[in-house]
C-alpha cells in the first residue's frame, strides 16, 4: 500500500521516495485538519471568556494562555474544558462516558475530551457529512476499536443514500452510494425498527452492507439518528472483530455520537412552522376524504390532533370540537394496544414511508364503552407532520354506529323471536342488560317470568297474552332479577309479525332499562314527603314562636300610666312568619319607687330567638329588683347571656327613671341610642355611651349616663327594624328619624303611629318602639 513504511523488498528507490512523499503530505493534511479543528475550538473558548469576563478578544486570548499555564494544560486542552463546562450538552456527557470506556487506548483523559469536543467543532464548522464521518471516526470511534463508519441518508421512499463514510476505500463507497427501497441491510433494519441494531458479526446477521468482504467477521452497530422523533438517517459503525452480545454502556455512547450526524443530514431549509401548518390545514380542508392533521408532541411518543376537516367522521360518533386539540391517545386510548394505529403513525413520522390499510379495526371508548369500527386508513408524513385519513367503509356502517350509540345511550336492547323456527336474535346491549356474556343463549319470551320478580308475574302474563294470542302490540314494566344478584327495572315493548294468512310468525321488540327513571321518581316522591314534613314542622315552630312572643308582648297595647310618666308601645312583627324575631321591651315599677325601662333585640329569628328573648327579659326583671343601676344591670345580663343561654347574643338599652327628681339613668349594650323630644319640639339623640352587645365576650364594662327630663319631654327607644336599610348607612337612617320626630307636634301615641307609618326600613325585621312621656304627677 502506498504510504506504508513496511514496503516489500525490491521496491525501486524512486517508488519508495514517492511513497514517503505521499505519506508526508497525508500527514501534513491531517495535521492541518487537526490544527483547523483546534483553532475553531480555541475560538469558541475565547468567545466564552469574552462573554464571562466582558473583555476584548486580545484580552480573552491572553487569559486563555495564562489560565492554561496555571492549570498545567495546553491551550487546546483548556479550551475543551471551558467549552464543555459552558455547553453542558450531550457531547460533554458523552466525553465523560468515553473517559470511562477508552482507558485501553493509551490516551490521556484530557486528550480524549479534546478529541470529542474538536469532533463536535468539526461537525458544526464543516457542514459536510463526509467530513463529519471522518471526524467522528478519528476523534471518537477509534479509541473504542472501530475502524470504519458510514452515514446513510434515509429517503422518503425507504431508499438509503451514502452521505459520508470513513475507513472504506473509494471504490467500496462508490459501489454503495445508493441502496434502493426494499433492500434489506443493517442500516434499513435500524430504520424500520427505529432502534439501535447490534450485530455481533455481519456474517451472523446475513445482510449485505458496505465493507462486507473485508469486515464480514467483525461487528456492526447501526443507530438511527434524527430530531423530534423523526429519523433522518442511520449511522453504521464497523469493528474488525466480533462484538459482545450485550452492548452494555457502549450503546448509549454510540447513540449520542450518532446525534452529531443529524446536523449535516438535515440541511433543508423549511418554512416557519406556523406557515407549514397553515398550508397543511388549507390542503386538508380541500380534500374530499375525511382527514386529520397530527403534530408531534414535545415529550415524544404521542401526537396532537391539530385539525380535522369537515368531512371527518369520528368512529365514535363524537363532534369535531371534542377531537381537535386533544392528543391521539386521549381521544383513542386503545390505539396503542388493539389496532396498532399509534405505532403506524410513529413509524410513518420516523421513516417517512407512507402506510395504507383497508378494513382496519379502530376501537374507541365512548362513555367508557368500547366501540370497534372498520375503517380505511392512510398515513403520510408532510413537512414534519402526519396526515391521517380515517374513512368508515360505507353508509351502512355509519348508520350501524349511530344505532349502536342510540341503543347504548338509551340502554335499549333489541330482539327478534321466530315462533316458527324458535330462533332468537339479541343485540349486544340486551346481553348487557340481562348480565349475560355475549356467547350465552338468548332467552325466550316464555322464560320472561322466570327472571322477573314474582309480584310482576300477572303483568307479564297479560303482556304475553296480548302479543302472542291476541296478536297486538303491548308493553309492560317488570323487575328483572339477574343471576349476579343485580335487580333492574325494565320496560319491554313488543309487536307481533304475521304472514298473509294472519298467522303469527315472529315477535320483535326492545327492552329498556328504566332503573334510573324509576329511582328518580322514588327519590322525588320521598323528597316531596320530606319537604311537606319540613314545611309542616317549620309552620308549627313559627306558630309556637309567634304565640310565645304574643303571650309576653302583645302586638298592640294601650298607654301604661306609671308614677311620673306615661308609656306607650308599638310592636310590629315581621311580615313573614318564619322571620319571627327576638325584639322585646319592658316597663316595670321597682320597689324603690323608680321605673325600669328596657328595649332589646336578640340576634336571629324563630323559636330560638323567641326563647332567648324570654330568658333575657325575665333575667333583667329579676336583676332590677336589687336596686342596681343600668350599667350594673347590663353587666350581669351579659354574664347571663354568655353562660346561661345557648349562644344568645343581643343588643339592649336599659334605663331607670326616678319620678321624684325626673332623672333618667341609662346604659346601652350595642344598641342604637334613644331619641329625646323636648317639650319645645326639638329632638336629638342621646350620647353614644360605651357598651358592647350582650353574650359576645365574658367581661364587659358598660358606661352609664344621666339625663334630666322635664314635664312634656318624650323619650323614644326603638329597635333597628324601624330604620335599617340595605342601601344606606345606619347613621343616615338615624338622622332621618330624628328629623321625623323633630317635625311632629302630636301626642305620644300619634307620635309612635307616625314613626311606624313613615318607616323606610326594607329588611322585613321585627320592629319595637317604646315611648315615655314625662308627666307632672
Amino acid at each position: 500500500m502506498i504510504g506504508d513504511d513496511r514496503l516489500p523488498a525490491g521496491v525501486p528507490a524512486n517508488l519508495a521516495r514517492l511513497a514517503d512523499t505521499v505519506a508526508r503530505l497525508r500527514s501534513e493534511i491531517d495535521h492541518a485538519h487537526a490544527v483547523a479543528d483546534g483553532r475553531a475550538l480555541i475560538e469558541l473558548a475565547k468567545g466564552v471568556l469574552m462573554e464571562r469576563l466582558h473583555c476584548a478578544p486580545s484580552d480573552a486570548a491572553r487569559q486563555l494562555e495564562t489560565l492554561a499555564a496555571r492549570a498545567g494544560m495546553t491551550p487546546l486542552e483548556f479550551a475543551a474544558d471551558v467549552v464543555g463546562e459552558a455547553a453542558e450538552d450531550r457531547v460533554t456527557e458523552v466525553a465523560q462516558e468515553f473517559l470511562a470506556r477508552a482507558d485501553d487506548s493509551g490516551d490521556a483523559d484530557d486528550a480524549i475530551a479534546v478529541r470529542l469536543r474538536t469532533a463536535e467543532s468539526g461537525v458544526l464548522a464543516a457542514g459536510d457529512t463526509q467530513r463529519v464521518a471522518e471526524s467522528i471516526l478519528d476523534h471518537a470511534l477509534r479509541p473504542l476499536g472501530a475502524t470504519a463508519v458510514a452515514v446513510w441518508l434515509a429517503g422518503a421512499d425507504g431508499s438509503m443514500t451514502l452521505a459520508g463514510s470513513a475507513g472504506f476505500s473509494a471504490e467500496e463507497a462508490a459501489r454503495w452510494r445508493y441502496v434502493p427501497p426494499g433492500v434489506a441491510t443493517p442500516a434499513r433494519s435500524a430504520l424500520i425498527e427505529r432502534d439501535t441494531v447490534w450485530c455481533p458479526t455481519l456474517a451472523a446477521a446475513g445482510l449485505p452492507s458496505i465493507g462486507q468482504h473485508t469486515l464480514s467477521g467483525g461487528g456492526r452497530v447501526t443507530v438511527p439518528t434524527g430530531t423530534g422523533g423523526r429519523i433522518i438517517g442511520v449511522v453504521e459503525m464497523c469493528w474488525p472483530d466480533p462484538l459482545p452480545e450485550e452492548p452494555g454502556r457502549r450503546r448509549r455512547q454510540l447513540e449520542a455520537l450518532a446525534e452529531l450526524c443529524a446536523y449535516t443530514l438535515d440541511t433543508r431549509e423549511l418554512p416557519p412552522v406556523a406557515d407549514v401548518l397553515g398550508e397543511l390545514v388549507d390542503f386538508i380542508d380541500g380534500l374530499h376524504d375525511p382527514a386529520v392533521l397530527l403534530t408531534p408532541c414535545h415529550d415524544g411518543g404521542d401526537f396532537h390532533i391539530h385539525h380535522a376537516n369537515v368531512r371527518f367522521a369520528d368512529p365514535g360518533g363524537r363532534p369535531r370540537s371534542r377531537i381537535v386539540g386533544t392528543r391521539l391517545l386521549e381521544s383513542y386510548p386503545l390505539a396503542a394496544q388493539e389496532s396498532g394505529l399509534l405505532d403506524r403513525v410513529q413509524r410513518v413520522y420516523a421513516t417517512g414511508e407512507p402506510f395504507r390499510a383497508d378494513s382496519m379495526a379502530i376501537t374507541t371508548l365512548v362513555d367508557q364503552v368500547p366501540l370497534t369500527v372498520l375503517t380505511d386508513i392512510s398515513v403520510t408524513r408532510f413537512a414534519g407532520n402526519v396526515l391521517l385519513i380515517l374513512r368508515i367503509q360505507d353508509d351502512a356502517a355509519k348508520l350501524a354506529v349511530l344505532l349502536q350509540h342510540a341503543q347504548r345511550l338509551g340502554r335499549i336492547g333489541g330482539f327478534e323471536e321466530n315462533v316458527v323456527t324458535g330462533v332468537i336474535t339479541w343485540n349486544t346491549e340486551l346481553f348487557s342488560l340481562y348480565g349475560l356474556p355475549p356467547n350465552a343463549a338468548p332467552l325466550s319470551l316464555h322464560e320472561l317470568a322466570g327472571h322477573a320478580h314474582p309480584d310482576d308475574a300477572p303483568a307479564i302474563g297479560r303482556f304475553l297474552r296480548a302479543v302472542l294470542h291476541h296478536k297486538r302490540p303491548s308493553s309492560t314494566a317488570f323487575r328483572l332479577q339477574r343471576s349476579d344478584g343485580v335487580a333492574r327495572h325494565i320496560r319491554v315493548v313488543a309487536e307481533p309479525v304475521v304472514d298473509g294468512r294472519g298467522e303469527l310468525v315472529a315477535v320483535r321488540g326492545a327492552y329498556q332499562d328504566v332503573s334510573s327513571q324509576h329511582w328518580t321518581e322514588v327519590a322525588l316522591a320521598a323528597t316531596r314527603d320530606r319537604l311537606a314534613e319540613t314545611e309542616q314542622e317549620a309552620m308549627e315552630r313559627n306558630r309556637l314562636a309567634l304565640q310565645l312572643q304574643h303571650a309576653i308582648m302583645p302586638p298592640a297595647k294601650g298607654p301604661i300610666d306609671m308614677p311620673g310618666l306615661r308609656a306607650a308601645v308599638r310592636y310590629r312583627p315581621a311580615e313573614k312568619e318564619h322571620l319571627v324575631g327576638g325584639d322585646w321591651y319592658d316597663a316595670v315599677a321597682l320597689p324603690t319607687g323608680e321605673v325600669l325601662l328596657c328595649v332589646g333585640d336578640v340576634a336571629g329569628h324563630g323559636i330560638d330567638a323567641a326563647t332567648g328573648m324570654v330568658s333575657l327579659r325575665n333575667a333583667l326583671r329579676g336583676l332590677a329588683a336589687t336596686g342596681a343601676g343600668p350599667a350594673q344591670l347590663l353587666t350581669w345580663l351579659n354574664l347571663v347571656a354568655y353562660h346561661l343561654t345557648d349562644h344568645v347574643t343581643a343588643t339592649a338599652v336599659a334605663a331607670v327613671y326616678d319620678p321624684a327628681h325626673r332623672k333618667l339613668r341609662w346604659a346601652r349594650a350595642g344598641h342604637l341610642p334613644p331619641i329625646v323630644r323636648h317639650r319645645d319640639g326639638t329632638a336629638t339623640t342621646l350620647p353614644l355611651v360605651r357598651g358592647s352587645l350582650l353574650g359576645a365576650v365574658r367581661d364587659v364594662t358598660y358606661e352609664e349616663d344621666e339625663l334630666q327630663l322635664a314635664a312634656g319631654d318624650i323619650l323614644l327607644i326603638y329597635t333597628d327594624g324601624l330604620i335599617e336599610r340595605r342601601d344606606r348607612p345606619v347613621q343616615d337612617s338615624v338622622s332621618r328619624l330624628v328629623t321625623l320626630v323633630d317635625g311632629h307636634d302630636g301626642g305620644l301615641e300619634h307620635q309612635l303611629d307616625t314613626l311606624l307609618t313613615y318607616s323606610t326600613a326594607d329588611t322585613d325585621d321585627d320592629t319595637c318602639v317604646v315611648g315615655i312621656e314625662v308627666t307632672t304627677a
